[in-house]
């Protein structure tokens, strides 16, 4: 796989997360990026824009845990086809609360140019605002 290849630069973002290599993060999206997140929570929108998706919605969702409670990515499942990736991962920590939070998750991917365009976002939700949301 060489550098552009939508699987490699889906893997990398991952493994950067995994690492907490904010640098790579960032550099995996497109400036124009979107992330959708499901679900009625305060994190659910459209993030639209690298700096909105790496700073507000990972830097945000990175606050709801406690201090070195961030949760560890572990990536179980890659498939691909075309621009397309379907990544699983599964994410464990610590809430704020207290609460273990231990939630698979699922993205589709789209990369162009070498950078992710967009990412549609798949998880239990319900267990997202159990753990991270618990004052509602």
């Amino acid at each position: 796989m060489n550098e552009l290849d939508p699987t490699a630069v889906v893997v990398r973002y991952v493994e950067a997360v995994a690492a907490g290599d904010l640098a790579v993060m960032a550099d995996s999206f497109a400036e124009d990026a979107t992330w959708s997140y499901p679900g009625d929570l305060p994190l659910t929108r459209v993030w639209q824009g690298r700096d909105a998706i790496v700073n507000d919605f990972l830097g945000g969702a990175g606050r709801l845990f406690a201090p070195g409670g961030a949760p560890s990515v572990t990536l179980t499942n890659v498939l691909a086809q075309g621009e397309q990736v379907v990544a699983e991962w599964l994410s464990h920590g610590t809430a704020a609360s207290g609460a273990t939070y231990h939630n698979p998750c699922l993205g589709v991917f789209v990369v162009r140019e070498g950078r992710i365009a967009s990412v549609r976002e798949y998880t239990d939700t319900q267990h997202v605002e159990r753990t991270l949301f618990p004052a509602g």
